[in-house]
């Protein structure tokens, strides 16, 4: 696989894990950056770890890269290709995808050794902390 542009991004954040049937806690509708993903075994949020919720669990602080898209559908095996060399790393790594693109998510003290492995593959990082 080619090398992909990756971005660092700005803050610290955390995934939550609530009940499936659990409310969504309203202000995370107005953080500036969130996901949410209800199936009928649970309800994660990831957001900024600034946000106090009533979990049932969490995990964070995280930090947050991007791949710069927007990628096109056609592309396969993005995710397969960063999570494997993360893990390769022994980083553990929570993955979302919008639209345009894919995020992976890391511990906030093993993001010097996230970029360090995704470098050392060849991937081009920028916002660099």
């Amino acid at each position: 696989m080619k090398s992909l542009p990756l971005s660092v991004l700005p803050g610290r954040y955390a995934v939550h894990r609530f009940a499936a049937k659990a409310p969504l806690p309203s202000e995370v509708l107005t953080a500036d950056t969130f996901h949410i993903s209800r199936t009928s075994e649970e309800l994660s949020v990831l957001c900024s770890a600034a946000l106090s919720l009533a979990s049932e669990q969490q995990w964070g602080p995280l930090a947050g890269l991007r791949v710069r898209g927007p990628l096109d559908f056609s592309l396969v095996g993005i995710l397969a290709e960063l999570t494997r060399q993360l893990a390769e790393a022994g980083l553990s790594v929570f993955a979302i995808s919008s639209f345009d693109t894919d995020y992976l998510f890391v511990r906030e003290q093993d993001l010097p050794s996230a970029i360090n492995a995704l470098t050392k593959a060849g991937h081009l990082l920028d916002d660099l902390p």
